[in-house]
């Protein structure tokens, strides 16, 4: 097979994050154990979901782990031009959801297995394939985690997530929780004897706002767009209809932050606000939803020398999207990012990828084997 015959059936897999893989792990299982790749699956405390993990060469050597995520976001949007879980060709580019964001990767590692598993590699190449990452890196801890077990220390961590080919250095951190205010119901014509929720969620809110007024200010890291820390609200709902008080809101908050920031720090200004409104008589439920460190490799890193080498051009310093590559150095692993695709053609209808960025990505994966041969 191919990279295009391999990412046609990574597409066809519906593997939205949030549910069960096992479909799209036992498949890539089966292909690597037909090169002699040593597998293991690793089940996440979900039950129904899987992080796989593989190695070509000698597991008791210092190597590199290829790293990307098997899920995808959801394809519901009405305006795709065909199915979104069938790959569909024309001319350079290939279109179905995730074929950017990520299984386009995917498919560049799974096509160079072949030649990776004929060389005599003195260093392994590992490939870490996770589950849940597009609803806030939730599968990878749980292949992390084992990876002493699995592995001698690795030397680095490719994450492969769309780059452009272009070796990237850094990325934010991000925190993301919901507030819900649970108030008391009634009649809109007696406020006396109710607790509107949605107008104590205005408190709140204007917190929320205030924050991300505040952070405007610094500190400061010109690597990035905008170059501080952020905070918004995206998601508010509550409410009945007009005339019954609201007895309950939610709201949703992000932030994201510079490295060297604390991302879930930058919301405990509204958790402070949001706990204040129980002495009202309002019930406040905080909980966290997401969270990643950011990305900082240094310029220097050997690791950043590597991709030079492998793709001819030195690392960007930061990118504004986050990855599981803050995970891994989190853990104690030089990462950096490193795919193919536009991240601007992720998450949205008609995604696509160039058949010559698949191509260059197995060339440079292929080029890493041959750098680690014996």
């Amino acid at each position: 097979m191919d990279v295009f015959d391999i990412l046609d059936r990574l597409v066809a897999f519906p593997s939205v994050a949030g549910q069960p893989n096992g479909d799209i792990t036992g498949w890539i299982e089966a292909y690597l154990a037909g090169y002699g790749a040593q597998v293991t699956v690793l089940p996440g405390p979900e039950g129904d979901r899987f992080n796989l993990f593989a190695t070509i060469g000698p597991p008791d050597v210092p190597g590199y782990i290829l790293s990307g995520h098997m899920d995808v976001v959801p394809a519901g949007e009405p305006q795709w031009s065909s199915s979104p879980f069938t790959l569909r060709r024309e001319g350079e580019r290939l279109y179905g959801r995730g074929t950017t964001d990520m299984k386009g990767f995917l498919a560049a590692v799974l096509a160079a297995v072949p030649t990776l598993a004929a060389l005599r590699l003195a260093r392994p190449i590992h490939l870490a394939f996770s589950y849940d990452e597009e609803v806030g890196c939730r599968g990878v801890p749980h292949l992390i985690a084992p990876l002493p077990e699995l592995c001698a220390r690795p030397l680095g961590v490719i994450v492969g997530e769309p780059s452009g080919m272009r070796a990237v250095r850094g990325h934010k951190g991000k925190a993301s929780a919901r507030v819900t205010i649970h108030g008391r119901s009634g009649h809109s014509s007696r406020p006396d004897l109710g607790l509107n929720a949605i107008h104590a969620m205005a408190d709140v809110l204007s917190a929320a706002v205030s924050e991300a007024e505040r952070l405007t200010h610094g500190p400061f890291d010109p690597a990035f767009e905008p170059p501080y820390s952020s905070l918004q609200a995206g998601l508010v709902a509550g409410g009945h209809q007009v005339n019954i008080i609201p007895d309950i809101c939610t709201l949703d908050l992000e932030a994201r932050a510079i490295p060297g920031v604390d991302p879930a720090s930058l919301l405990a200004p509204v958790t402070a606000r949001a706990e204040a409104l129980a002495v009202d008589g309002f019930r406040i439920e905080w909980t966290p939803m997401s969270a990643y460190p950011a990305l900082s490799l240094l310029q220097d890193a050997a690791l950043a020398a590597l991709l030079l080498e492998l793709t001819g051009e030195a690392a960007l310093a930061a990118v504004s999207y986050g990855t599981e590559a803050g995970l891994y150095q989190a853990a104690g692993l030089d990462a950096i990012i490193c795919g193919p695709g536009d991240i601007g053609r992720a998450h949205k209808p008609d995604e696509y990828i160039l058949a010559s960025e698949l191509t260059a990505c197995q060339r440079m994966i292929e080029a890493l084997g041959a750098r680690c041969g014996a």
